[in-house]
């Protein structure tokens, strides 16, 4: 009998007693409404046809199913929905096997889940990574999982959202076989076939006995809400996520569908889920610079690190650990030992820590050598500098680089704020030249700004992108200004937090309200973490520029006349007794701040945790309008991901545009209008924020590509 096809997006072929189900929706054969109608009717079918014994579902392409998708959500929905879907999968009366390759993810996997075997080749990543966007699994993901792994193992994958290969799958018991072809339709019936052959039972695993064990299943779920508390505070839904894998403890089936579905939708209606997922897009997005599209990257097979400090051993391990061989130079050979003992240190502490083992430390270390000789750069394809933030000492550096590099390579600085442009113009190669700012621990920090000086080749540019993927950095480009994206915001924010704190609120209750916001830290404790000596250096070099009229808080000079600097002097804003790594308040800086009031002639009031709130925000929020239209960055979701990735913003807020456009702009520019007030000089609304209001337009509006 030939069965009617559904679309050419889910194909059936009859292959003996065999229905080979494939979907083919590129690239990733993700889960809109027109893969669910063909899947469903293609189940029906085979469910009707008596010379159906069997379903194989496959994915066409490189990928059995990578998700739901997400384009989709806040839309009106389109029947049929995926649990409807699933349902109708695992109801089936004929066998129904997923062979799995490439990605089974999300909805992916539920879809699998609900098959009644399951088979997997080498290289397939499964997982629920629904949590990362705010999200839990809505398709059965949370009641069938647990129903067959157990609380504790579902509650893991669910919750932390990772990626697993076939071999722990099986392991875990998530799967049943790894398959050992590479050809996954032929893998799946061939094991479809040896199920009919032993007259394997359909096998649902709505009814598996995973959560058999009621005591342990309690336990698992009482640790791990208890452990979801502490560690995602804040977070909407890993709890709402231990609630749902709880139901199923507790729940007959059909009503623990019930609850995730409720809690699912409760999830998709959060801001939460609307700020991850705009993050999710934005960290793509941000990928799609000009030059990426337009030119092809040099290649990199070799890089060399100018400095063994902090910054440079940073960079050294970023690099290292993405298999690249690296020359570090430093001035003379103590230097240099101190260089390698940084990098060193840094090993040793992963092997402390289980993570690696003395082997593979060995192994690494084979790639890097060092000399206090320049020439030893010659052969490189890339050299960062990471030394001092001086313009001569980097103006010196680059001559040097200029004489000894062969033609091609790629000369960058890992300055912070410094110009690029000038440091380009004094070398024969400008082309060459490009700003790589890492941020500190750089082997650690995600954010990679890519600083794009005028006269910089585009190949170059692609270049740079291509060695942020392969350090697995995510890359912002930027335009040269003082601090560029991330530092140039900074330092403006920074000028209204230490304002407030003048003005009468405490660096501690000013940390505890960007705290509750969700920030990992508050600014006065990145101030210590980061050392006060950086931003008083930068304070120090602007001075001559500064504005004469506009405010200026000593406080923080203050602190670093005494050398208080933070936790590597043992106190700066904060105490840190015996090397401790959290601070204590410190009444001497209280009484600093105090004498500096009376020193200004402020008479200090009272701040609520809102206004400190509003005035960070928006201080930023205008700042960041400011890049965008100056063009230092290319659109609003750069500044986004530069704050989730470099500054800490909480990412389920989306960045500090997306924030904006949540808040509204005309609540944004009504608040700096007040606080112009005050101090009219500082507080200027930005001219794209003024017109963004003018026009009814927010800065989601802006974000294409350009």
């Amino acid at each position: 009998m030939t069965l009617p096809q559904a679309s050419d997006i889910v194909t059936r072929e009859l292959r003996g007693d065999i229905l080979l189900v494939t979907i083919n929706q590129p690239p990733v054969n993700a889960l809109g409404v027109d893969v669910r109608r063909g899947l469903l009717v293609a189940i029906e079918a085979a469910d009707a046809d008596a010379a159906v014994r069997a379903v194989v579902i496959v994915g066409a392409g490189r990928n059995f199913i990578a998700g739901a998708d997400i384009r989709e959500f806040g839309k009106p929905p389109q029947a049929p929905s995926l649990p409807d879907v699933c349902n109708r999968i695992e109801a089936c009366s004929k066998l129904v096997i997923a062979a799995i390759h490439g990605a089974a993810l999300g909805g992916g996997l539920e879809v699998a889940l609900a098959a009644h075997y399951r088979l997997a080749i080498a290289g397939a990543k499964l997982g629920l990574p629904e949590v990362q966007l705010g999200l839990l699994p809505g398709a059965g993901g949370t009641q069938r999982t647990p129903r067959l792994l157990g609380a504790k193992a579902a509650l893991d994958l669910i919750l932390s959202g990772r990626h697993i290969g076939a071999e722990e799958a099986l392991t875990l018991g998530l799967i049943d076989r790894i398959g050992n072809s590479t050809d996954i339709a032929a893998e799946g019936l061939s094991y479809a076939q040896e199920l009919l052959t032993n007259q394997a039972p359909v096998r649902r695993t709505r009814d598996a006995a995973g959560l058999a064990d009621k005591d342990a299943g309690r336990i698992a779920i009482d640790a791990a809400r208890k452990e979801t508390a502490k560690k995602s505070r804040g977070l909407f839904s890993p709890l709402k996520i231990v609630d749902a894998v709880e139901a199923a403890q507790d729940l007959v089936f059909d009503a623990g569908m019930q609850l995730e579905r409720t809690l699912f939708l409760q999830c998709l209606d959060s801001p939460q889920r609307a700020g991850l997922i705009h993050a999710f897009f934005a960290e793509r997005e941000v990928l799609k610079a000009p030059e990426t599209r337009s030119a092809t990257p040099r290649a990199i097979a070799s890089i060399g690190v100018v400095g063994g400090g902090t910054m440079g051993a940073g960079i050294t391990v970023a690099a290292l650990d993405a298999g690249l061989p690296v020359v570090m130079i430093e001035r003379d050979e103590a230097a240099l030992t101190r260089g390698r003992a940084n990098v060193e240190k840094v090993y040793d502490g992963l092997i402390a820590k289980g993570r690696l083992s003395a082997d593979a430390k060995a192994a690494t270390l084979l790639r890097f050598s060092g000399s206090t000789d320049y020439a030893a750069l010659a052969q490189a394809d890339l050299v960062v500098e990471a030394v001092f933030e001086d313009i001569a000492v980097k103006q010196a550096l680059f001559s040097e680089l200029d004489r000894v590099c062969k033609p091609g390579a790629v000369l960058a600085t890992n300055t912070s704020y410094l110009d690029i442009d000038l440091m380009a113009a004094g070398i024969s190669r400008p082309a060459d030249v490009i700003g790589l700012h890492f941020f500190s621990p750089a082997n650690i920090m995600k954010l990679l700004e890519i600083v794009v000086p005028a006269k910089v080749s585009a190949d170059v540019v692609a270049t740079a992108f291509e060695f942020a993927k392969k350090l697995r950095k995510v890359p912002v480009r930027a335009g040269v200004c003082d601090g560029f994206i991330g530092n140039r915001v900074l330092a403006v924010y920074r000028q209204a937090v230490d304002a407030m704190m003048e003005d009468g609120a405490s660096p501690y209750q000013i940390d505890t309200a960007i705290r509750n916001f969700g920030y990992p830290m508050g600014p006065f404790q990145v101030v210590d973490l980061a050392g006060g000596d950086i931003g008083w250096a930068a304070r120090k070099r602007r001075a001559p520029t500064r504005n004469p009229e506009a405010r200026y808080v000593q406080i923080p000079d203050r602190l670093c006349e005494r050398g208080w600097f933070g936790q590597k002097t043992g106190r700066g804003y904060y105490l840190y007794p015996d090397g401790a790594r959290t601070g204590v308040a410190d009444p001497e800086v209280e009484a600093i701040i105090d004498a500096e009031r009376l020193r200004a002639g402020i008479a200090p009031r009272s701040f609520t945790d809102e206004e400190i709130l509003r005035r960070y925000m928006a201080a930023m929020i205008n700042e960041g309008a400011n890049v965008v239209h100056q063009g230092i960055a290319l659109r609003p979701l750069d500044v986004d991901i530069t704050f989730l990735h470099g500054y800490g913003f909480p990412r389920y807020r989306g960045g500090p545009m997306k924030y904006a456009d949540t808040v509204g702009l005309p609540t944004i520019l009504a608040d700096i209008r007040a606080f112009a007030k005050e101090d009219p000089l500082f507080w200027q609304a930005s001219p794209l924020l003024i017109d963004l209001v003018e026009r009814g337009a927010n800065f989601d509006s802006l974000n294409q590509s350009k």
